[in-house]
């Protein structure tokens, strides 16, 4: 009835055009994928791949008393082909031949090793906690994991000493408690060393282990109760499974830099800890060998890298 009375009395009525919102086409979704992917690979081409190489063409030269103190052995592109027959590996065979460098290493893996464990046995649990808190806690604790990194890294480090010292904060305190009946050692110490990596890289282990709890899905741990599981072993079947790629993330993110850590073994090791970090410093700015430090930190970097591509390829094969 309304309809024909509209259009008796030649009434009309218009919808609006419906809006079309025009969605990108497949050769602009493919362009901004490329730029998606090609900026980190830029980043890492640009900040790691050619200050390594530069690094690695020092490391084939030849010291010589001059600004730089190094001789190199091909000056431009064009004369690599050229160079090739002249390249010089003998810093890699004088650092090979010289027992100082490898127990640099030696000392320098198996310090962040142990510094790498310590610092998991500390984690867990913290990070195990904050992803159990109230929600309206977790906020809070993540901030006061992150909180250090507000202060700067020299300056924590060097509070470690007022800490660490006979006569120090730790002593002067252990001392009134009577535990002690003198001071203790631990400034210039391996465990000085020690202290001082865990605690710079604590959170570092601490975020990635509370991300991969904090998704973790929550029903199956209430499954494997329901299974009749007791809590210890639902956590070590359920958990801490789920968990390891927050644990292999938070060990890389803790050994890498520790193995070639300077400023901490510096300042609390004292000058009879000699791990690669200072070792390259030594040849660097002391010794001003260029070429040598160079082979030393290109060497590190393989020992470093290998393992990770190493890890990545039996992960891919895994999955």
């Amino acid at each position: 009835m309304a309809r024909s009375a509209r259009e008796a009395s030649g009434e009309t009525q218009t919808r609006p055009a419906r809006k079309t919102i025009s969605q990108p086409g497949p050769d602009t979704r493919g362009w901004f994928r490329r730029i998606v992917i090609g900026v980190p690979f830029f980043w890492l081409f640009a900040l790691f791949l050619v200050p390594f190489l530069i690094v690695f063409k020092i490391s084939l030269s030849e010291v010589v008393t001059a600004m730089p103190p190094y001789q190199p052995t091909f000056g431009s592109i064009a004369g690599w082909w050229s160079a090739l027959k002249e390249f010089s590996f003998d810093n890699y065979r004088w650092i090979a031949g010289d027992p100082l460098y490898f127990n640099s290493y030696v000392l320098s893996l198996g310090i962040a090793a142990a510094s790498t464990v310590l610092t998991l046995l500390l984690a867990y649990p913290l990070a195990y906690g904050i992803s159990k808190a109230s929600p309206a806690w977790r906020t809070s604790l993540v901030m006061l994991v992150i909180l250090p990194f507000w202060t700067s890294f020299l300056i924590r480090v060097y509070a470690w000493i007022a800490i660490l010292k006979p006569e120090g904060l730790l002593n002067q305190l252990l001392l009134w408690l009577r535990v002690i009946d003198q001071p203790l050692v631990i400034l210039n110490t391996p465990t000085a060393i020690f202290i001082g990596i865990v605690y710079s890289y604590l959170p570092f282990m601490i975020l990635p282990i509370y991300a991969s709890l904090e998704r973790m899905d929550q029903s199956l741990i209430e499954a494997a109760a329901d299974l009749g599981a007791t809590p210890f072993k639902t956590f070590w079947t359920v958990t801490f499974p789920l968990s390891l790629p927050g644990v292999i993330a938070g060990c890389f993110l803790v050994f890498i830099p520790a193995t070639g850590e300077f400023v901490i073994p510096d300042l609390l090791g004292g000058s009879r800890t000699l791990m690669i970090g200072k070792t390259v410093w030594l040849e660097f700015f002391t010794n001003r060998d260029w070429p040598v430090a160079s082979a030393v930190t290109v060497v590190l970097v393989i020992i470093l890298v290998l393992p990770i591509v190493l890890f990545q390829r039996v992960q891919a094969r895994a999955q």
